[in-house]
């Protein structure tokens, strides 16, 4: 069982996020960490391959820095990583992002490319839809079950209703929900060994990837202008001399809550 877990180096959730005036780019000067969302991914795979056997691959698009995130998810069990980096692909969208990942995931051989459901950055949840579509490869998104059953899948899809069953063949893109499971702290011993784990590094030359389809002139989509949210208004308080009931339905029937 090969499985490749696609991480992303995010900015610190506890951070503030600002954006640079002149990019429009989220600034990442500030404290920057392995995408939270993608933690439960790397604990999935790990959990597959206790139970399989194989090996993890960590792929991960990213700046020089963040081979620091790619280094936890070695600490938490995975074998080696693929570092994508490359000053071109800075001011990528969400389709140059994929693009990258999908051609860098060609040469693998891999039973499972797993995701994390979402980015905190971004927050947009495409990138594992738009890796399979280039790989031709099904989708099983939003899980919170995984199971290998006679070397197919046998997974539960979240949704508003509960969950749906789907078996489905390998290869496959999975990405998978939060609370699929309790992603493990990298031990001691854990991260002194990721620091000896390879870690492959490879620019957009080497992955023969098309100019305008990623970095910022590749981009589909612009930030043409930003506002800072409103303040959030002040409470009302009710002071209750017999009539509070009446006084709080009246609020909830204006704001039209009931």
């Amino acid at each position: 069982m090969n499985i490749v877990v696609c991480v992303k180096q995010v900015v610190d959730t506890e951070a503030e996020k600002r954006l640079d005036p002149t990019s429009w780019r989220l600034d990442r000067t500030v404290e920057n960490i392995l995408n939270p969302y993608d933690e439960y991914a790397v604990e999935e795979a790990v959990r597959l391959k206790e139970a399989h056997g194989g090996e993890i691959t960590v792929l991960c698009m990213g700046p020089e820095e963040a081979a620091a995130a790619v280094r936890k998810a070695l600490a938490m069990g995975a074998d080696r990583a693929v570092m994508v980096t490359d000053p071109a692909l800075a001011g990528s969208d969400t389709q140059g992002t994929a693009h990258a990942l999908a051609e860098a995931l060609k040469p693998l051989e891999f039973d499972i490319t797993l995701f994390g459901i979402m980015s905190t950055d971004a927050q947009t949840g495409q990138v594992p839809a738009a890796v399979a579509a280039l790989l031709d490869l099904p989708l099983l998104s939003a899980l919170n079950k995984v199971e290998i059953r006679d070397g197919a899948l046998s997974v539960h899809r979240q949704t508003d209703q509960g969950y749906v069953a789907y078996e489905c063949p390998l290869p496959a893109v999975l990405s998978v929900a939060k609370g699929i499971n309790e992603p493990r702290y990298p031990s001691l011993k854990g991260i002194m060994a990721a620091k000896k784990k390879p870690m492959e590094v490879k620019d957009a030359a080497a992955l023969s990837l098309v100019p305008g389809r990623i970095g910022g002139s590749g981009a589909k989509t612009r930030v043409l202008a930003t506002s800072n949210p409103q303040p959030r208004a002040p409470g009302v308080r009710v002071e209750d001399q017999g009539d509070g009931a009446e006084k709080i339905l009246d609020f909830l029937l204006k704001e039209k809550l009931v």
